[in-house]
């Protein structure tokens, strides 16, 4: 081979990944497929790094959120994509927003600059023998997602991908809700919300008439999943539909009234901390500022913080926590690497993130070295955990980095100390870590 490492995809991980390993040194083929004669539905260049949807990296406050705190931690590692994020930003507040084509235009010159990377445009529609890390993104090619589907025994990639919100465990009102399995089966596995047939019915109607988001073109001949089917699509089949499904409250005894409620929101644990937990059979594709609103009308919601809203679009994802080992290769054919969305995180800055990681690994190996993963009470390591092994393998879904993701924090502190304790923690670790990992300088 005329390179040490085959990247497929130049997105913004395949573009980070790319840059970590040419600077240290690796001779990196990067295969684009845009360019090539080939396009996704969903881009309009040929750029590396194109941001479609949001020119946005959302917060950059490093002190109280866990985003600005990936930031930090990127920019510590020499990242590509923040050092032009940094250069391009726009004004947006708090958040860190960027000139989507002045972005895009950064990353791709310093990647046809480096020395160490040859730029390939073309598809690849098989799964290599060599070194490879496949950071193909949500649109990966149909070929390569068939090629990946029959190693993995995953089945199809490509669907509607309807996501459940996450709420943070403290913010449930445990006066009103209580934990039990139905039929006391499995132990108090769910925290239950109740609901009476007055709250239930407005309920209904309020899914019914919230304001929801609309899809693409290229989305609109995407199937759901029967098994997955939006919360609100359901609510529209029937007023009683809920009520014999997703929110039964058959076999529920309620503690305090000894009687089953006429109808229950139920939450299950979805990651191994126990700090967040997941609305089950609650996916939807209502508007943001809709699911707020109308699932703060759940009796113990009222004040629910949410690590993660619902929604619904197309994508790709592998079941990450099940198929990669800590080190994001590929159990069956460890030669390859995952980074990016593909893995089942969400967000640029996250995506970014884990093309970062794994090519800080794949440096290690091709080195001889051995990389200890970043701890998890950092933003990378806790997103690098949850999705090899953090999260529930069979309610896997795309992630963003939250401070739920993290270890709890030892001791009592205040409400309104609670994110700075994460982050000074986070940033201690870091400091630790960074003391036996050697550091690019900044691009």
């Amino acid at each position: 081979m005329s390179f040490d490492i085959h990247i497929i995809g130049g997105g913004l991980a395949g573009s980070e990944a790319a840059w970590q390993l040419a600077e240290a040194g690796l001779r990196v083929r990067l295969s684009e497929m845009r360019g090539g004669g080939a396009m996704t539905p969903a881009h309009e260049t040929d750029r590396f790094a194109e941001m479609v949807c949001s020119n946005s990296f959302r917060s950059d406050d490093a002190e109280n959120n866990a985003v600005g705190l990936l930031h930090q931690e990127m920019r510590a590692l020499g990242s590509l994509i923040m050092t032009a994020a940094e250069k391009h930003r726009v004004p947006a507040g708090s958040a860190l927003a960027v000139d989507r084509e002045a972005f895009a235009l950064e990353v791709t010159q310093a990647i046809e600059g480096h020395p160490n990377i040859e730029i390939v445009r073309e598809r690849i529609d098989a799964l290599p023998d060599h070194p490879t890390i496949i950071a193909t993104g949500p649109l990966t090619g149909s070929k390569l997602a068939e090629a990946i589907a029959a190693e993995t025994g995953q089945g199809a990639l490509a669907f509607f991908d309807a996501i459940a919100p996450i709420v943070h465990r403290d913010s449930i009102d445990m006066d009103i809700c209580w934990m039990a399995a139905r039929w006391d089966k499995g132990g108090k596995d769910y925290i239950n919300c109740p609901l009476d047939k007055e709250q239930y019915e407005a309920f209904v109607q309020a899914l019914r008439d919230g304001e929801k988001t609309e899809f693409k073109d290229w989305e609109k001949d995407t199937p759901y999943f029967e098994g997955c089917m939006p919360i609100e699509v359901m609510a529209e089949r029937g007023l009683d539909t809920l009520r014999y499904g997703p929110m039964k409250g058959v076999g529920l005894d309620n503690p305090r009234t000894g009687r089953w409620p006429y109808a229950v929101v139920q939450l299950r644990q979805d990651n191994a901390l126990g700090t967040l937990w997941n609305m089950v059979g609650f996916q939807t594709k209502l508007k943001h500022g809709e699911q707020v609103r109308i699932f703060r009308t759940i009796p113990g919601l009222e004040n629910a913080e949410f690590a993660r809203l619902g929604g619904i679009h197309r994508n790709s994802f592998i079941n990450s926590p099940r198929l990669l080992d800590g080190e994001l290769r590929l159990k069956s054919k460890p030669n390859i690497r995952f980074a990016g969305q593909i893995t089942g995180c969400e967000g640029y800055v996250e995506s970014a993130a884990i093309g970062l990681i794994a090519a800080r690994f794949a440096i290690a190996e091709r080195t001889g070295e051995t990389l200890p993963p970043p701890p998890p009470e950092t933003a990378l390591g806790a997103l690098l955990g949850h999705i090899t092994g953090g999260a529930d393998a069979e309610s896997f879904q795309p992630m963003n980095i939250n401070f739920g993701l993290m270890p709890p924090l030892s001791g009592r502190q205040k409400k309104a100390e609670r994110k700075k304790a994460y982050t000074d923690r986070a940033r201690e670790k870091l400091a630790g870590w960074l003391e036996r990992e050697p550091v690019a300088e900044p691009a």
